[in-house]
């Protein structure tokens, strides 16, 4: 296995934690992936259908803009890449951080925080952003995940 990044969205700071101790657990290198606008509340209201959110995940083409850029992503093998679950998938800046690099021969780990919900659609949607990398199977990891648990499942992944 090669070198390792856990680059990660954190709209409530949730995602954050559980990225932070999985970078622990693998020895991995860790991003955060940061809106070029930060969400307010009101942005984050999923119960408005108005709100920036709900029409980001809405549209399929929604591409937020990123305020940060990895320069030096070509050095990873491996890309974990976390955030919380939203409408059953990935926020819509996962695809826009996706499609800023070159993922071709990369092997991508998605990982979620949810209050509740599995991975639904979201390695169907995400595979379109990351083609040529060898996308693996999600999983949601709980937001009180023990580092010993982050350990045991990355070592049940082919990253190789």
């Amino acid at each position: 296995m090669g070198r390792k990044l856990v680059a990660y969205f954190s709209a409530t700071g949730t995602t954050t934690k559980v990225a932070e101790l999985l970078a622990d657990a693998i020895g991995a290198d860790i991003f955060e992936i940061q809106l070029d606008i930060p969400y307010n509340a009101a942005d984050l209201d999923w119960h408005n259908e108005n709100s920036r959110s709900s029409l980001e995940m809405k549209d399929g083409t929604s591409r937020p803009s990123i305020a940060n850029k990895r320069d030096n992503m070509n050095e990873y093998d491996v890309v974990f890449i976390g955030f919380p679950i939203w409408w059953y998938t990935a926020p819509t800046i996962i695809n826009t951080f996706l499609e800023s690099y070159d993922m071709r021969g990369k092997i991508i780990v998605p990982f979620a925080t949810s209050g509740g919900s599995g991975m639904g659609d979201t390695n169907r949607k995400l595979a379109p952003s990351c083609s040529g990398a060898k996308l693996l199977e999600g999983k949601v990891l709980k937001s009180n995940v023990s580092l010993k648990e982050l350990d045991n499942w990355s070592k049940t992944l082919q990253l190789a």
